[in-house]
C-alpha cells in the first residue's frame, strides 16, 4: 500500500533514521484498536484484513517512520545550527584578535606621526639654527673684510709714512 508516507522513504538520502519506540506504545495502539472493534459475530468469521487492523498497523508504523524521519531532520538541523553557532563564535573571536591587531597598528602609526613630528621639529629648529649661524658667519666675514681693509689701508700707510720717512732723511 503506497500513502503520502512512502515520499519521506524516497527522499531519504544518507540521513540517519533515529527510531525510539517505547514497547508500551507499540501494543499500547494494537490493543485500543483491537479493544475499539465490534466483537465478530460466531455466524461469519473475520480475520484482521477483512476489518482493517493491518491497515491501520500499517499506516500507523509508516506514521512511525515518518516521525522517526523528521526526528532525524530536527536533530540534523540542531546540528547544523550548533556547528553555524561555533563557527559563527569562533570568526567573532578572529574578528575581536584582528581588530585588536589593527588598534595596535593605529596606536603604532600615531606614535610613528608624532615621533616624525617631533623629528620635523627638531630638523626645522637645527636648520633655523644653521641659518643664524650662516647669518652670524656672513656679518663676521663681512667685518673681517672690513678688517683686513683697515689693516691694507693702515699698512699702506705705514708703508707710504715709511716711503716718505726714509726719502726725507736721505736730504
Amino acid at each position: 500500500m503506497t500513502g503520502f508516507l512512502d515520499k519521506f522513504k524516497e527522499e531519504e538520502e544518507g540521513g540517519e533514521m533515529v527510531k525510539e519506540r517505547p514497547s508500551e506504545y507499540e501494543e499500547q495502539p494494537s490493543q485500543e484498536i483491537v479493544e475499539a472493534e465490534p466483537e465478530p459475530q460466531v455466524e461469519t468469521p473475520q480475520s484482521d484484513s477483512d476489518i482493517g487492523i493491518s491497515s491501520l498497523m500499517n499506516k500507523r508504523a509508516k506514521l512511525e517512520e515518518a516521525i522517526d524521519y523528521v526526528g532525524g531532520l530536527i536533530s540534523n538541523l540542531k546540528e547544523k545550527r550548533t556547528n553555524l553557532e561555533k563557527e559563527i563564535e569562533e570568526e567573532s573571536v578572529d574578528i575581536k584578535n584582528l581588530k585588536e591587531k589593527l588598534m595596535k597598528v593605529s596606536d603604532y602609526i600615531d606614535e610613528e606621526t608624532r615621533g616624525i613630528q617631533h623629528l620635523t621639529q627638531k630638523r626645522n629648529a637645527v636648520e633655523n639654527e644653521a641659518d643664524e649661524v650662516g647669518t652670524l658667519i656672513s656679518s663676521m666675514r663681512e667685518k673681517l673684510s672690513g678688517i683686513d681693509r683697515i689693516i691694507d689701508d693702515e699698512g699702506k700707510r705705514i708703508i707710504s709714512f715709511k716711503e716718505s720717512r726714509d726719502k726725507t732723511s736721505s736730504f
